[in-house]
């Protein structure tokens, strides 16, 4: 069953929703406001003290809530964060489809699909917000930020829960494209990765580390993740690099980073890939060679229509083969 999310007193502003902030009920401060101070001790007091006073933070009543009010009177309280100044990304993202209910886009690489880190207004969610006037939208799933392709919005709450469930019950077909260099040896004639014939499954169990930027492989618990992996073809990239290009399908699970450590694992990590299976330093955007992963595909039955869905990427990973091409024979 979809969570509720529990409703904002405050609506979304220039595409950015407001911000959530449990309050605790007992401690050492006088104040909700002196709570928030000390949380965010890198923000100038003085400024979230004009804040409270200038009642830009609410409860759930939509009311202000004071300077002196005091721990207790309320769990929760919202406010919109002050905005800071963002370079525009240099990559946009592609309308699919938009109806009442749904909203499909392709989304670059180098795009996060919500606000994250540095990024707020430089995000899917909040341009489309802006772009298409619907401060309802909310995404039903994400890429990573680093990945490219398909990605789905519910445009309005009173049907949100049903595309949201889709994906919880795992109703959703999903196909991805990844780019590797192409192994040592490859024999189009007899493929295979890491010693086995494809198309080939994977599996393995993945757990997410809190703090850390990569999952860990746990050999030594049962498999929580399976990927089919096969060939689509092998050649030359048109930057000329010896290229494998895989199909993959994660077919009932979908945790972080799956696909980049499965093919990590498999002697074949993606290209572009600063994780898996090395951690490099974190560097600027490199727009010469994002990670070579694509999502192609979203197949469903549409939950309040009945009909059969599929929506397919128009984007291309910059790095596949060159097909056609002389130099994309396999060998």
């Amino acid at each position: 069953m979809a969570v509720v999310p529990m409703p904002s007193p405050l609506p979304v502003r220039d595409g950015v929703g407001p911000t959530r902030l449990r309050v605790p009920t007992a401690g050492p401060w006088t104040s909700i406001a002196e709570y928030v101070v000390e949380r965010f001790d890198h923000l100038d007091p003085a400024d979230l003290h004009r804040r409270f006073a200038a009642g830009d933070v609410v409860g759930a009543d939509a009311r202000p809530v004071g300077p002196t009010a005091a721990l207790g009177s309320h769990e929760f309280i919202w406010y919109h964060r002050e905005v800071p100044a963002e370079d525009p990304l240099p990559v946009r993202e592609e309308i699919v489809h938009v109806s009442d209910d749904l909203v499909v886009i392709d989304k670059p690489h180098f795009l996060p699909t919500t606000p994250t880190g540095g990024f707020l207004r430089e995000s899917a969610l909040v341009r489309l917000r802006v772009r298409l006037d619907n401060p309802d939208l909310t995404p039903v799933h994400r890429l990573d930020r680093a990945t490219a392709g398909l990605v789905m919005f519910s445009a309005r709450p009173s049907t949100r829960g049903a595309y949201q469930t889709l994906f919880e019950r795992r109703e959703v077909a999903k196909v991805y494209e990844a780019v590797s260099t192409r192994p040592p040896g490859w024999d189009p004639s007899t493929p295979e990765i890491s010693g086995r014939p494809v198309p080939l499954v994977h599996r393995d169990h993945l757990e997410r580390l809190r703090g850390h930027r990569r999952v860990a492989v746990r050999p030594d618990l049962p498999p929580n993740t399976e990927t089919l992996v096969d060939v689509l073809g092998a050649g030359r990239s048109a930057a000329g690099r010896p290229v494998l290009h895989t199909i993959l399908r994660p077919p009932r699970t979908g945790r972080l980073h799956q696909l980049r450590v499965h093919l990590a694992a498999l002697g074949i990590a993606i290209l572009g890939d600063r994780r898996y299976p090395d951690l490099l330093p974190e560097i600027p955007d490199d727009h010469s060679l994002p990670l070579q992963l694509l999502a192609n595909e979203l197949a469903f039955t549409d939950p309040l229509s009945g009909e059969p869905r599929r929506f397919v990427t128009r984007l291309r990973l910059s790095e596949a083969p060159v097909y056609g091409d002389a130099r994309s024979s396999g060998g």
